[in-house]
């Protein structure tokens, strides 16, 4: 069976040669070091993510999140693990590079998604603090 056979199959709208992946980005900063605070932060940044973007999981190729070194109460891919249909998204956490200066308390996440939207028009999530990280590409919170 062709690849085009298998779109009309499961009902594809898009040919293969629109799809992409993509990457969509986010962050957000955390109140303190809490499994609470974290996971608060977690899924409002996710929520905020699946409602500006339409996001369907089962379009998430993977998912890394890094979080910077102040912030070991809990890993964020277990939070997200939680959310329904996210125990089936790869989910890789990790240790954000540290720089002198850069902003504390942050988690961020790139997201690689199937999808037949254009880079340019994906809604990156830059919410509380994490807004400053990249304003020309944020939606304020």
């Amino acid at each position: 069976m062709s690849l085009k056979d298998n779109n009309q199959e499961f009902g594809l709208l898009a040919t293969p040669s629109q799809w992409r992946m993509q990457g969509l980005r986010g962050a957000i900063t955390v109140n303190h070091n809490s499994v609470e605070a974290i996971a608060e932060a977690v899924d409002e940044l996710l929520d905020a993510l699946e409602t500006n973007n339409s996001l369907d999981f089962t379009e998430i190729v993977s998912v890394t999140f890094s979080a910077t070194s102040d912030l070991d109460a809990i890993f964020p891919a277990a939070v997200a693990r939680r959310r329904p249909g996210w125990n089936e998204v790869p989910l890789l956490d990790v240790q954000h590079m540290q720089v002198v200066g850069s902003l504390e308390l942050c988690i961020r996440v790139l997201i690689h998604l199937n999808t037949p939207l254009p880079q340019n028009k994906l809604r990156h999530v830059y919410l509380r603090r994490a807004a400053q990280l990249r304003p020309d590409l944020s939606l304020l919170s």
